[in-house]
């Protein structure tokens, strides 16, 4: 079966037995070659994934403990690229295994580390080490502007990956972790590289451990401490990530589920065929609502649509650049971008919501006044209400955030009309 429980990997700090984490749990993503699964296409190189809900839980230390046990069956193994953070239990566990050499950037006067993947790829191991999947590659002449992509280069040359990421940077949930903790996510990875991966593994830990590895100076410098414990690293806040985290692995070993019965010609009784639509327009904020669909589309195990109607006369040009970016948002999430030409946005949204068996549709809350809606012949979202409500479709209301509103601490992704 290709959903197992694992050991949780002990921690830097040699964490007491009864204080670890009572299981890891990996799953399986993409069909396993070895299945009886005649249309299943053997990836290049296979792709493994420590996923953790937070700094400091033990993903490298996972990694690192991975690639020593390979080596000792006989697997070639190199590390490409290892952030130790300047741990010296994680600097002692990376010992003996074959190092890459950094390559060293220039970049505006600053000298900068980065993996060098030419020499990865010169030395073509069977298993590549890759640290931080999310991370950002300083700016040089024919280099991957993330490390992300590095990795896809890696897998199509054959080479399997082991990497880390931590849960706030998948696309679809860099917001919600910036509503838990006030804390801007940058460095994003989109959610389909995530779930391409052959195979996931949670690296567990307990808020109250977690928080007592950064008391020890396992995590950050001591200087760094008081403040990432009264900020970030709040009780509250990991409770929240660790939710997270554990949501998105039983959604993902849900669909597993699903996969191995259809690989294996079983129906599933629970199977509820939902299809999602967001609607958006250049208005601010109407990323996060992509994200928070993407989000409930992933609940269900359901395809997403993201919807824009342009006025018949063309998009105008200020809301040309915000719409490629929401077009980017929108393959960055795994969905589908339809565009259409329409003076009547609600009618042309439930013709396509109809046309393409949409169950649920998502839209962010009007911004217009109540003197704007008499004038302007009403709001789009009470049309749209109206008509998808004699359609059967369920319509989700996300209140728009705007860049400088305080974080709020909601959970609930059903908007209440």
């Amino acid at each position: 079966m290709a959903i197992e429980p694992v050991e949780a990997e002990r921690d830097a700090a040699n964490t007491p037995d009864h204080e670890r984490a009572k299981a890891n749990w990996t799953i399986r993503t993409r069909p396993d070659p070895g299945e009886d699964n005649p249309d299943a296409v053997a990836p290049a190189g296979q792709f493994r994934i420590y996923l953790g809900a937070a700094a400091g839980v033990g993903k490298t230390f996972a990694m690192l403990g991975e690639g020593h046990r390979r080596l000792g069956r006989g697997t070639d193994v190199v590390a490409a690229y290892v952030e130790t953070h300047g741990r010296p239990a994680t600097k002692d566990v990376a010992k003996g295994l074959e190092l890459i050499p950094r390559l060293v950037v220039n970049y505006r006067g600053s000298l900068f580390e980065e993996m060098d993947l030419t020499a990865v790829l010169a030395r073509h191991p069977k298993v590549a080490l890759v640290d931080e999947l999310a991370h950002t590659n300083v700016p040089g002449p024919g280099r991957n502007e993330k490390r992300w992509q590095d990795v896809l280069v890696l897998l199509e040359a054959g080479i399997d990956v082991i990497t880390t990421v931590n849960i706030q940077h998948l696309e679809s949930i860099a917001d919600a972790v910036e509503q838990i903790t006030g804390v801007e996510v940058r460095e994003r990875v989109p959610d389909w590289v995530v779930r391409r991966a052959d195979q996931i593994e949670l690296v567990d830990s307990s808020p109250e451990q977690l928080r007592r590895r950064m008391l020890h100076g396992n995590i950050y410098p001591p200087q760094k401490v008081p403040q990432a414990l009264q900020n970030f690293f709040r009780t509250d806040n990991l409770i929240a990530l660790r939710e997270l985290a554990l949501r998105f692995l039983a959604d993902e070993t849900e669909e597993e589920m699903l996969d191995h019965l259809q690989r294996h010609h079983a129906k599933a009784v629970w199977d509820t065929a939902e299809r999602i639509m967001v609607a958006v327009t250049a208005a601010p904020g109407t990323d996060q609502i992509i994200r928070r669909a993407a989000r409930l589309a992933a609940r269900f195990k359901a395809p997403i649509h993201v919807v824009h109607v342009a006025d018949t006369d063309g998009v105008p040009v200020r809301d040309f650049l915000t719409l490629e970016a929401l077009r980017k948002v929108t393959s960055n999430v795994g969905a589908i971008w339809t565009e259409i030409p329409s003076t009547e946005p609600a009618t042309a949204l439930i013709k396509f919501a109809q046309e393409n068996q949409v169950t649920q549709l998502v839209i962010g809350s009007s911004q217009r006044t109540r003197w704007q809606e008499m004038t302007k012949g009403g709001s789009i979202v009470r049309k749209v209400m109206k008509q998808a409500g004699e359609q059967g479709i369920d319509v989700h209301i996300i209140a728009r955030r705007h860049p400088g509103d305080t974080p709020e601490r909601s959970g609930s992704d059903r908007a209440t009309p």
